[in-house]
């Protein structure tokens, strides 16, 4: 079967009851023949390395990639290590993915909040130090280190990815990084402003355009899934990026933020524990969808298998290099799949 390279899944999409449930989906997901498992990263049973290498170990073809996991909460040589590992063990099909962070979340556990020129110190030394450099007395952004290698054997190029939202992010994807994964929920005129950021700032920096990869992030959630999930990985979802970072979501869209004011405002919303998505039930996500406009939750790909197809389509129209068919498992996708190949 002819691998879909443009396409990809995120494994263990939402909140997972075990972490075991990635090995049947890599494997499923590699069977329909989509082109990359990215692997998201949260502090509870998705560990990035940990997921990393159980996608590589019962995979042969797919590529995999985290999108994303954090710079500083490891030591450089140490995610320099984890990237060649993996790299090694898939034969080259490994995607080193890189994000921000949420930055409350960052602050609750004391970690220090990501900076711009953080990132792009650190992207310079994982390129050094998979070229088998051995770097002396390094005082940067990224912090000190008197020496740092994986030794003299290497060269290798690693691909890195980078999780972007706002106009820094993702002008440094653009210049530094060789994949730009944008987010969920984007309109369409927000999409293509963001590809047209990453094309531009790889052009200014003297790359081609075309070497930096912009993946659309595209929620896809047909009519043959029951309705009740459909409303978890609609409203729920959308809900619950608007309880972690809706300011930034409401002005990257150019969004009414006053519609933003009455959700938060609302009684029920304001004394609910947790995220939606995660812990709201159908009842509590029937109560909370009046608050969430129709146009909000329409870029999305929705509908039959193949009004999905047409509506992920419309995101490689508006100048993407690939498409995340995202929250969805890979046998909610089979038939969307199936009439994407069609």
């Amino acid at each position: 079967m002819t691998r879909l390279d443009e396409l990809g899944f995120y494994t263990l999409a939402g909140h997972p009851k075990s972490p075991r449930e990635l090995l049947d989906e890599v494997q499923r997901g590699e069977e329909l023949g989509l082109g990359t498992a990215f692997i998201s990263e949260r502090f509870n049973i998705k560990e990035a390395c940990a997921l990393s290498g159980a996608a590589g170990a019962v995979s042969n073809d797919i590529r995999i990639a985290t999108a994303a996991t954090n710079h500083n909460t490891r030591h450089p040589i140490v995610t320099a290590a984890f990237a060649m590992t993996m790299h090694k063990l898939t034969e080259g099909r490994f995607t080193l993915g890189l994000g921000r962070g949420i930055a409350p979340l960052f602050g609750a556990f004391g970690i220090p909040p990501i900076t711009t020129a953080q990132i792009e110190d650190f992207v310079g030394l994982m390129r050094r130090l998979w070229r088998g450099e051995v770097v002396f007395g390094h005082d940067g952004p990224a912090g000190k280190f008197p020496v740092l290698s994986l030794g003299s054997e290497y060269d290798e190029h690693i691909p890195m990815g980078f999780t972007a939202f706002g106009p820094n992010s993702l002008a440094l994807g653009g210049r530094a990084f060789d994949m730009v994964v944008l987010h969920t929920f984007f309109t369409d005129e927000t999409t293509a402003r963001c590809v047209e950021t990453v094309k531009s700032a790889a052009l200014d920096a003297g790359r081609d355009p075309a070497s930096v990869q912009v993946w659309s992030c595209f929620a896809t959630v047909g009519d043959h899934i029951a309705p009740e999930l459909q409303l978890k990985k609609t409203v729920g979802r959308l809900a619950t990026y608007l309880q972690g970072y809706g300011d930034l979501l409401v002005r990257t869209n150019n969004w009414d933020p006053g519609v933003l004011e009455r959700f938060r405002a609302d009684q029920f919303v304001a004394g609910f524990r947790g995220g939606f998505d995660t812990l709201g039930t159908t009842e509590d996500l029937e109560r909370i969808a009046p608050l969430i406009p129709d146009e909000w939750l329409a870029p999305m790909a929705s509908g039959t298998p193949q009004q999905c197809v047409a509506a992920i389509q419309g995101q490689f129209d508006l100048g993407c290099d690939g498409v995340i068919l995202h929250g969805a498992t890979p046998d909610e996708l089979a038939p969307v799949v199936a009439a994407y190949r069609a």
